[in-house]
This record gives structure tokens, sequence and C-alpha cells, in this order.
């Protein structure tokens, strides 16, 4: 059937089902009003779809189900607060304050809490739209309008619990194929490092390469929270497992693709005149390729080709048998890592071929995922109440936006503006928890306002009657949810036309325009200002608190790593939490440089490029680690690599006191004498004779450490510019 695969390839698209759900309620709205004959139905039905619709959270049916009955008790106590309280601004303003810094600190608990805390305050405001559309509580009441925003949100939650119980699948699915996309554009940068090329640009590469590892290990923790929560009360449910399965191999692979063997300069010198490099290249740019094929099979059902990178491996063993069989002395002690390396890519080729049909008799002696979520109300306090501090990015946040939107109230009670309260909403989406952010919402929210009121201004002009506004407002509806994450002008432009459109039917649509505009530009100017004024988080300043972070676990995880050569290799709970830990703390860094490079050059406290430096040394030992981690098992008493045991320890320790200073922000002391100690302890192990060493098996441990003890100089220079500045006064101690 011609017509069969054009609708697969949609349906794989993340955005198609979430956008057909919006559809399907926006539609039963619109036809249930025009059913009443009583239009001014659809604007309630519509806020109470969108809120709803934004509070979804990522859950088993069940757990979409009980999150669904929380939200809506969350949006009804929003909903008649704001009624109750609408005629008296004082109170009204208090209610507004306490009930935004409470509804943000519950996302100090976990994300899913975050996503209903913030629904619920655009509900709020959602209502107090809908007042100000009736000009005051309505006369009926408190109760009409609440419960048909209740109906808006309860028939979206409805719609969204019957899909996830028939589809419960799809989402895994999805979020897998964006993992192994993420994975392939990784081994597709990484193999730009192997280009035998003079005078290129390495740390240019390699910081790049650090900024794909962060969209890795984004993609590996939604693929893990999709997976937990459909495997609660699930575990033996197949198809489930094949896909928990299909993680653990990403997971292997990620670690595989992570890991570096040799420092590629030398090897570039050494082999400049010899395919061999390219051969190294072109393999892990088709594994990469590979990656991408086995994403998409994942999303069709399709066999999964991977030929062509088998080929490539194939190709990479004659080339270094090639020089084996030169028998040339200085290439003798390189040989050593360019087949440990190919080692690891034949593993990681492996890995690849049983991830599209994992093998069902593959057990694991430990699958378990680590639940995030708080255990009890007891968990629940204690997070919040460790982050009632000014220390707290949250706690800031919630102040922070709490005193923008009652600065917006105050405005409108000043000023007395048509539609106000749209300057709430407007300062509600802007205000973003750090500069950067809120720079880029601010731009697009006022781009799209524009271009959405230009639109709606075109559509109720050439489309006066009802029903073709109503279409046009169903239409913009689902665009602006299939838009809002990665295209915000264009959803923004979208919701604006919903809104011209839906408030047409029940009054002049053209008297909307220049009220909405106004009140998006002074909303989006309180959220400027409080994120400039009010308690600002300037990346810079959290710089070497992030530095300290990932340093700490880099050393945890130096540390489980030590402990499996010493008890033997298990895929752990213990070990992936530490792996997982110490990229997340590697993505983290990369995400608040990003940050910290679209604040205003005064108010960053270092230059970027020291930043930048330690991403790019920390980034290198993590690769260090991850090789020193794919290798890992057992070693024997007797085993002349036991004897590393102890030198991996104080490189362990080298790292910790790293992480003090600069946690604590203190001058690291110059490391070269401990690094030669430790490079000299590492050749101490080696007793051989230089012939001997010539033909013995090659040690990836000690390379690895001696690797790894080699970055240890270089890290402690970087963390000394990241506690130092010419500046005294930028160094005064600061919150956050």
């Amino acid at each position: 059937m011609p017509i069969s695969l054009p609708l697969r390839r949609l349906w794989t698209l993340d955005k198609f089902a979430y956008s057909l759900r919006v559809f399907l309620a926006f539609s039963g709205a619109l036809a249930l009003s025009w059913g009443q004959d009583d239009i001014a139905l659809v604007i309630p039905l519509f806020l109470g779809i969108i809120a709803s619709a934004l509070s979804e959270t990522d859950d088993s049916w069940q757990g979409r189900l009980q999150a669904l009955l929380v939200t809506l008790g969350c949006f009804a106590i929003a909903s008649l607060s704001v009624q109750w309280l609408y005629p008296w601004p004082w109170l009204f303003a208090a209610g507004l304050g306490a009930a935004t810094f409470s509804l943000i600190m519950l996302g100090a608990v976990g994300q899913r809490y975050a996503t209903i805390a913030s629904g619920t305050l655009i509900l709020a405001i959602y209502s107090m739209i809908n007042i100000e559309q009736h000009g005051g509580v309505p006369e009926q009441g408190v109760w009409p309008l609440t419960l048909l925003l209740l109906s808006g949100a309860a028939w979206y939650g409805l719609i969204s619990v019957v899909w996830c119980a028939l589809f419960s699948r799809q989402p895994v699915k999805q979020s897998m194929a964006r993992l192994y996309k993420a994975l392939g554009e990784y081994l597709i940068i990484k193999s730009a490092l192997f280009e035998p090329l003079r005078d290129v640009d390495i740390e240019a590469r390699r910081l790049a390469l650090a900024r794909q590892n962060g969209k890795v290990v984004e993609a590996l923790n939604q693929a893990k929270e999709m997976i937990f929560r459909r495997l609660e009360g699930q575990r033996g449910n197949r198809k489930l497992n094949r896909y928990l399965r299909i993680y653990f191999i990403a997971q292997d692979i990620h670690e595989r693709a992570s890991s570096t063997h040799y420092p590629y300069a030398d090897l570039t010198e050494a082999f400049f005149h010899h395919d061999v490099l390219f051969r190294c290249q072109r393999l892990l740019d088709q594994q990469g390729q590979a990656c991408k094929r086995l994403a998409k099979a994942l999303l069709l059902n399709r066999p999964f080709d991977h030929r062509q990178s088998e080929q490539a491996l194939t190709d990479l063993r004659a080339s270094i048998d090639n020089l084996r069989d030169q028998r040339r002395p200085q290439w003798q002690a390189l040989l050593y890592p360019l087949e440990a390396l190919a080692d690891n890519l034949s593993t990681l080729e492996g890995q690849l071929a049983s991830a599209h049909n994992p093998n069902a008799g593959d057990s694991r002696r430990d699958d378990t995922l680590f639940d995030r979520s708080p255990a009890s109300l007891k968990e629940v306090w204690e997070r919040i109440r460790l982050n009632l501090t000014l220390g707290s990015p949250t706690f800031r946040h919630a102040l922070r936006l709490s005193l923008a939107l009652l600065a917006g109230y105050g405005l409108m009670q000043w000023i007395d503006p048509q539609q106000g309260f749209w300057i709430l909403l407007t300062t509600l989406f802007v205000c973003r928890p750090n500069f950067a952010a809120t720079r880029r919402f601010l731009s697009q929210r006022i781009s799209g306002t524009v271009l959405g009121l230009v639109a709606g201004w075109a559509s109720i002009s050439l489309f006066p009657h009802p029903l073709a506004q109503s279409l046009i407002a169903v239409a913009a509806g689902v665009a602006f949810f299939a838009n809002r994450e990665k295209h915000y002008v264009i959803a923004t432009a979208s919701i604006t036309l919903l809104v011209l459109c839906s408030f047409n039917q029940v009054g002049d649509g053209f008297d909307l325009i220049l009220p909405r505009l106004l009140d998006t530009l002074l909303g989006s100017l309180i959220a400027g200002l409080a994120v400039f004024f009010v308690l600002p988080d300037w990346q810079g300043r959290q710089l070497y608190r992030e530095a300290a972070k990932v340093l700490t676990n880099h050393r945890r995880y130096l540390e489980e790593i030590t402990h499996q050569y010493e008890a033997g290799k298990q895929d752990d709970l213990a070990y992936r939490l530490a792996r997982r830990n110490a990229h997340n703390a590697d993505a983290a860094l990369s995400t608040l440089l990003t940050n910290m490079l679209h604040e205003p050059g005064h108010y960053r406290k270092h230059d970027a490029d020291d930043g930048l430096r330690f991403l790019v040394l920390s980034h290198t030992l993590l690769s260090h680690l991850s090789a020193l981690g794919a290798h890992r098992q057992r070693l024997a008493e007797d085993e002349d690599d036991a004897a590393l045991v102890p030198v991996a320890k104080r490189i362990g320790e080298t790292l910790g006191y790293l992480a003090e200073c600069l946690d604590r922000r203190q001058p690291v002391a110059t490391l070269a004498d401990r690094t030669a100690e430790l490079l000299a302890r590492l050749e101490e192990t080696d007793s051989a004779t230089a012939e001997e060493q010539a033909i013995a098996p090659y040690r990836p441990i000690q390379s690895q450490l001696r690797l790894i003890a080699e970055q240890l100089a270089p890290l402690g220079a970087a963390a000394n510019r990241l506690v130092t500045s010419p500046d005294d006064s930028a160094n005064a101690p600061v919150t956050g």
C-alpha cells in the first residue's frame, strides 16, 4: 500500500502524537461549543486544554492518571483562589506572591512536580484573563468558570491517559531512536580527531565533542526515565525488558565511544603517511552512520544493516597488520594502543549488531535503574528544605519570579491597561532561571507576538465567518504544541493567533491587537529587569563550583573502576550510577559555559576561554577514564597490573584535592612533583627491559593511568585560573 510508509514515518515523529492529542482535544471542545450554540464556551475550554497539555508528565497510563488527578486538584485550588481573591487587590497580590514562590519551590522535588507546578501557575493566570474578559467574577459565582477550565483540562487529560494506555511503548521507542541518533553524531564528530592533518585546531574539535556528549547524556537520561516509569510493576513485560537491554547496550556503546586510548596527535605524527588513521576515521564515521540507521530501524521496525561498518573494521585490521609486517622499530610502541583501539571498536561493533535484536537470554546480574523520585513526604520536604537558601538556583528563581509577577500586578493597578493580565502571562513565560535563557525567550516572545498579531489581523479580516476563525484557532493551537520546544517564535505566533481568533468570537479581536503587543513588551521588560537585578545567577560565579563537581564525580567514577579491578567486572547499579554522574557533571559544565557565553562580558567573573579550556581537559580525562572502564576486569594478586591499583587510588586522591581546592576557591599547589611521582611509580611496575617491552603484551591499565596522570598538572593549572581573577571585587563571596 503506497500510503502506509508515509503514515508510518509520520507516526515516528516525536511531536506527531502530541499534536494529534491536542487536535482531538481542541476539536472536541469546539464541537461542544457549536453543539451547545454557545461559542463563548470555547475560550475557557481551550485555556484548560492548553494548561493540561503543558502539565502533561511522561508516565505509564496509571502514573499519568494519578498525575492528572493531582493536576486537576491543583487547578481547582488555583482557579477558585484567583476568583475568591480577585476583588481584593492586596490579598490577591499576597496570594499571587506566595503561590508563585511555593509552586516554583516544588520544582526542587523533581521534574514531575515542576511540570505540574508550572501548569498550575499558567492556569491561574488563564483564570485571571478569563475573569478580566467577563469584566469581573461572574454573577452566578466562582464555580461555573472553574468547572469550564477543569472540564477542558480533564478532557485533554482523559485523551492523554487513554492514548498512553493504547500506545505506551511508542514514546520509549522514540526516545531510543533519539539516543542512538545522538550517539551517531558523537561518533561522527569523534572520527574527525583521527583525521591525519597537521595544524588543525584539536581543542575546537574536542570542545565540539564535549558539547555533543552533553546531548548524548541528556538523551540517555530521558530514555532511562521513560523506561523506569513504564517498568514500575511491569518487570515481566517482554517488550519493555527488550528496551531496557537496548538502553544498557547504548550505555556500553557510549562508554566505548567516549574512551581515548592514546594522544591522537602522536599517532598522527607517527603514521602521517600511512592509511591507518584514515581507516580509524572511516570506521568511527561508519559506526556513527550505523547508529543513525539503527535509530530509524527501531522506529520503523525494519532490519538493521551495518555491513559498511563491518567492512571498515576489517579494513582497519588489515591496515594494522600491514604496519606490523613492516617491522619498523619506531612503530612498535604505537602498534599496541592501535590494536587496543581496534579491539575497542570491534567490541563497539558487536554491541551495535546486538542492539536491534538484543539476546533475550542475556541476563545481567543487576538491571536496577536508580529512582530519583522522592520515596516519602519526608523526603519531599527535605529536598525543599535543602533548597531554602540563597545558594539554591531554584530558591533564587522562585523569589525572582514572585517579585516579577508582583511588579507586573502592581503595574496593572497603576496604569489599568486593557487586558492587563497578559503582562503576567508574558512575564511567567519569559522569566527563566538564568540570563541567557531569559534573553533568548524575551526576543523570541516579542518577535513571535508581532508575527502572530499580523497573522491574526489578516485571518480575522480575510475569514470573518466564526467557523473559519474557530478552525484557524484549532490549527494554531496544534502548531503551538508542535513547535514550542524547538521553534519558540513560531509557537508564540501560533498561540497569539489562537487568542485573536478565539476572543474574536465573543468580542472584537481587532481591539486586542495593540493591548496584546503592549502587554507583551511590558511583561518582557519586567522579566528582563528581574533576571538582571534580582539575585542574578551569573554563570561565571558558579563556574568554580561546577568544575569542582566535575572532578568530584570523576574521582568517584575512578574509584568504582578501581573497585571492579579488585572485585571483578560487574555492570551493577553503583558502577553505572558513578559513570552516569560523571557524564552528567561534564554535560552540566558544558551547558553552564554555553549560557555564560551569552551573558554581558562585564558580569563574567572569568574569561570564557578559561572555562572552555577546563572543559576540554576534564572531558579528555573522562575519555581516559572511560577507556580504563572499558578494559576493567578482576586482577589476580600475582598479576603485574595489580600493583597499579594503589597508583589509581593515589590519582583519585589528587582529583579529590583539586575538587576541594576549587570548591573552597583556594589556589592549587603545583602538581608537577606529584605527577612526576605517579609517573615514576607507574614505570616502576614495569620491570621488563627495553627489548622485553618491545614484545610484551600491551598493558591498557598502565597506559590509561599514565594518560590520566599526565592530565593532572594541566587540570591544576586550569583550576587555578578559575579561582583567581585580576578583579578582587569579582572574587568576593557570592551565593549562587
